[in-house]
């Protein structure tokens, strides 16, 4: 039997499947949500955390061009990580020039060109994180996305709940996040991104030596740095999903345009943003990578 063939097979009995679990799952929430013992929790815990008098309002634009920047850079890394795991032996290699400030006694670091575009585009993520990060705390934003009670836990079953039985929690997130963002957002941030990072060091071709690797193993870190591969591509669906669903122009407006009317101006921001990364995922082939790599190394080919 064909490998087609075989998916094929599979996706007709696991979307069926999936679907039937998805309205099963909608009926029991919002048959949970009828008694009354749930209703009073509703109104007890309505999904939000009451934020601090004196935090933040509204989205910064360093933000809204923050948020930009990431979405590129992860959707490049998602790419490069892809095409190291799929396509095999590499056709060109990029070997670090041994010159100047960076001379060192070992021979020069020689690596596929996919690895090397990974590095590339992990080292503009790290800077870009850590203007990020250091924007953050500068300016009280950090405190929209760090819970900060512990009413954070009984709110956010709260929110899910809602989510589930599709009678979604009412909120502003110009003014504050529900629970459920407020903790997707902090375990994206403090936990998924500096996990991914350390992770990619420790794989990395430039920091592998007998003792790094007798410390911290590599099979064990290269699944560790592929789930975090996957969290961060399903936390993108559902951000997506919900960013659509629950008032695509007014969320637009907030993430790509720092503002919190309802006009189109973040629309275009991001459709702008999509062509961008369009024409990009489209030039970046071999001559383009060649061309950029030979910048700060030497290409060759097998």
């Amino acid at each position: 039997m064909s490998p087609g063939r075989t998916v094929g097979i599979r996706l007709a009995w696991v979307v069926p499947l999936a679907i039937f679990a998805l309205a099963a799952a909608v009926l029991a929430a919002q048959g949970i949500r009828a008694l009354p013992a749930v209703q009073s929790f509703l109104v007890q815990f309505p999904g939000t955390s009451a934020r601090p008098e004196w935090a933040p309002v509204g989205v910064p634009a360093w933000l809204a061009w923050q948020h930009g920047l990431n979405v590129f850079f992860i959707l490049f890394i998602v790419r490069s990580g892809w095409q190291i795991r799929t396509a095999g032996r590499p056709t060109m290699f990029w070997t670090r020039r041994n010159t100047g400030l960076i001379r060192t006694r070992n021979a020069p670091t020689r690596m596929g060109i996919n690895v090397w575009l990974h590095l590339a585009l992990d080292a503009l993520w790290v800077l870009n994180g850590l203007l990020f990060y250091g924007l953050l705390f500068a300016t009280g934003q950090w405190v929209r996305i760090v819970p900060v009670s512990w009413d954070i836990v009984p709110n956010a079953l709260s929110a899910i709940l809602q989510y589930a039985s599709l009678d979604w929690p009412t909120g502003d997130g110009w003014v504050n996040y529900n629970a459920v963002q407020t903790l997707s957002y902090f375990t994206i941030v403090f936990v998924a991104a500096p996990l991914a990072l350390a992770t990619g060091i420790r794989l990395s071709p430039l920091w592998t030596t007998r003792r790094f690797s007798r410390l911290v193993p590599l099979r064990a870190t290269r699944a560790v740095h592929v789930g975090v591969m996957v969290v961060f591509l399903v936390f993108i669906v559902v951000h997506v999903t919900l960013v659509f669903a629950t008032g695509a122009l007014r969320n637009l407006n907030h993430m790509y345009a720092a503002s919190s009317d309802g006009g189109w101006t973040g629309f275009w921001i991001f459709a702008g943003s999509l062509a961008v990364m369009l024409v990009a995922w489209f030039a970046t082939g071999p001559r383009l990578l060649k061309a950029v790599a030979s910048l700060g190394g030497t290409v060759t080919t097998r």
